[in-house]
This record gives C-alpha cells, structure tokens and sequence, in this order.
C-alpha cells in the first residue's frame, strides 16, 4: 500500500476507459480507495458536488478534494504517490491516444458504407502504426506499467467491438507486433486484477452494436 493516501474515493462507471485507467492507476501504485459505481441517469449529489460543471466521471476525491478529468488524475496520482518515471513524449502520445485515436475507433463503427468503413480503418491503421514507432521509448513495456500504457490499455475492451462486429482489428500482429505483444500481456493483467473481465467486453460490444444501430436508422 502506498503511504499518505488519507481518504480515497473515485467515482466512476464500468464501462468507460478514462474511469478504468484511473483505477489502473491506483491499483499499480498500491493505492487503497473506495470505488463508487454512478448511475448517469441518476447522478449522485456527490458527483454532482464534485464535478458540477461537466457531471462526468472520472471523480477521484483524495482528502475530500475532488479532482476531474482522467489526465488530469493521472497527473495528480503520479504526483500524490510517487513511483514510476514519465515523460513528456508519453504525455504527448497519451493526448494522441485520446484525441485522434479513439476518436478514429468511432469512425470505424460508425461508417455506413463497407467502402467508408475500408477507408476509415486504413486511417485507423495508420495513426496506430504511428503510435507504434513512438512506443518503445514511451512504454515502460515489461512488468512496470507507465503513464501511456494505462491510456492505451484502458480503450483495449473497447477495441474489441470492431473485431467483433466488423472484422476489423485495430491492433494487429501483422502491422504493429509490438504493440500487439505489449497488449496480449496489458490484457491478461487486466484480467487478473479483475478491471477486464469477459462479461464487461461483452458489455462495451453490446453497447458499441446499439451506438451502431442507432447511427445507420439516423444516417437512413
């Protein structure tokens, strides 16, 4: 257990990557917090105090402090319980991971055409092939976990839809072998600290099926 922690709390929902990265996070620093599951339907009026500006989760509350945003706690968890060494370039590619990457993941499901969808996951080919290149030197890549492999590795359940629904693989052993090796053993991890579980890689592929559904009766 890391010292100093005084009263830890992280409200969050299973489904989303940026809560599962924080808890990544403190569960590598050895951090003892309480985790609350929040309804977003039905906000909690301690979310609602801790974040009442954006009402989203992540909310880490550390000594009755709230601090939002997932980057934002990473920062703050890193800082609060000292251990592993960042850098900036893992900041940079962790902001890549978040602003295009991901973003292109939407792309690729949301594509109406299979000409749109070939064209959409060639651009997410690429943008992962350069993540590739930068990943050596901003993955700490064995057993310590760093700042970016938590980024990355909390979207991996969620990469697993377009496998799934669409045959297309973001991450392939053909096209970027280290990240494909880096994420066969970030997954079995995850896995046995309980954060990714066969049920809740289910779940974010039902969901991604509905988000799916609902965008081609829209585009219609």
């Amino acid at each position: 257990m890391a010292g100093g922690e005084g009263d830890v709390k992280l409200l969050g929902l299973r489904l989303s990557p940026f809560v599962a990265r924080v808890r990544m996070a403190l569960d590598t620093k050895g951090v003892r917090y309480e985790y609350v599951e929040e309804d977003l339907a039905a906000k909690s009026s301690l979310l609602l105090a801790s974040n009442p500006v954006h009402r989203k989760v992540p909310v880490l509350i550390h000594a009755g402090r709230p601090v939002c945003e997932s980057l934002v706690i990473l920062h703050y968890v890193d800082e609060a319980w000292p251990g592993a060494r960042e850098r900036a370039a893992a900041r940079f590619w962790a902001a890549y991971v978040d602003g295009e990457l991901f973003p292109a993941w939407g792309r690729v499901m949301m594509a109406a055409t299979e000409e749109e969808r070939a064209e959409r996951a060639g651009e997410a080919a690429g943008m992962v092939a350069r993540l590739e290149e930068a990943f050596a030197g901003c993955s700490d890549g064995g057993d310590a976990v760093g700042y970016l492999d938590l980024v990355l590795g909390s979207n991996l359940f969620w990469f697993e839809a377009p496998r799934r629904l669409l045959g297309v693989r973001l991450i392939d052993k053909g096209r970027t072998p280290l990240l494909a090796a880096w994420a066969v053993r970030f997954g079995e991890a995850a896995a046995a600290n309980g954060m990714v579980t066969d049920a809740l890689v289910d779940m974010a592929v039902e969901h991604a099926k509905k988000l799916r559904a609902a965008a081609m009766a829209a585009g219609k």
